[in-house]
């Protein structure tokens, strides 16, 4: 009887800790979602994150506007989410990556973006891969995933002589940029500060010195790109340097 009863013990041990396994190996969580931009696409460009034009910008049409938990005041622009319908009529079967290019801002849809609700807002070409877009809202599952980008990371340097103002985007691994430092040939490295979306900042004169960035993303690693923008750089340009 007492053997019977540690055999038994040992089995629930076993079991709970194979249910602990599954549970830390699927890493999906609950959201909503709707659409916007119409089926091109189109009306997805521009936005919180800074992306003007998320079609030239490699983006293409797999995009989301995110609700503020997501959204972390523009830090998570760039990062990669694999979603799934969960549970409608509606959904499909597929499972889709997108990446985080917008804010879904307060008092859409009827309070589905408003704090402190998980929420997806679509592209419609990405929508109606998860599920029929006339459904127009849909439960869903979402996991944050690794980014794959063509080329490397682009630096958009706009601004003047006493405010230097970098885009930084087509960031892969991680996606998300959490810091950004500028080192002209005559200087050191200068920490730039987060203005809005992926824009970064210094008020320091760069004009007529090269131009090399370190860009730091949500998981830690840094990418060095020396040298990026040689001396005669001018603003409006958009310069390609090293990838995760």
């Amino acid at each position: 009887m007492a053997a019977a009863m540690i055999m038994h013990m040992q089995i629930l041990s076993v079991a709970f800790g194979l249910l602990l396994t599954l549970q830390r190996v699927d890493g999906w969580s609950p959201a909503h979602a709707t659409y916007y931009g119409g089926s091109d696409a189109q009306g997805t460009n521009n936005g919180a994150c800074g992306y003007s034009n998320v079609f030239a910008m490699g983006y293409g049409t797999m995009t989301t506007a995110v609700s503020a938990p997501l959204f972390n005041n523009g830090k998570v622009c760039g990062a990669c989410f694999q979603i799934r319908c969960a549970g409608d009529s509606a959904c499909y079967g597929s499972v889709i990556t997108v990446t985080a290019t917008n804010l879904c801002p307060q008092g859409s849809y009827g309070g589905w973006c408003d704090y402190p609700n998980v929420h997806f807002d679509l592209s419609q070409p990405a929508f109606s891969q998860v599920a029929n877009y006339v459904a127009g809202h849909v439960s869903l599952e979402y996991q944050k995933v690794t980014c794959y980008r063509n080329g490397g990371i682009r630096f958009n340097i706009q601004g003047h002589t006493y405010f230097l103002q970098v885009l930084v985007y087509n960031v892969a691994g991680a996606g998300d940029v959490t810091a950004v430092s500028v080192k002209g040939s005559n200087t050191g490295w200068i920490s730039m500060t987060n203005g809005w979306g992926q824009n970064w900042q210094t008020g320091q004169v760069l004009d007529g010195q090269a131009l090399s960035f370190t860009v730091w993303t949500s998981d830690g690693r840094s990418v060095t790109s020396n040298n990026v923008a040689g001396s005669s750089w001018y603003y409006g340009q958009t310069f390609e340097g090293s990838q995760f």
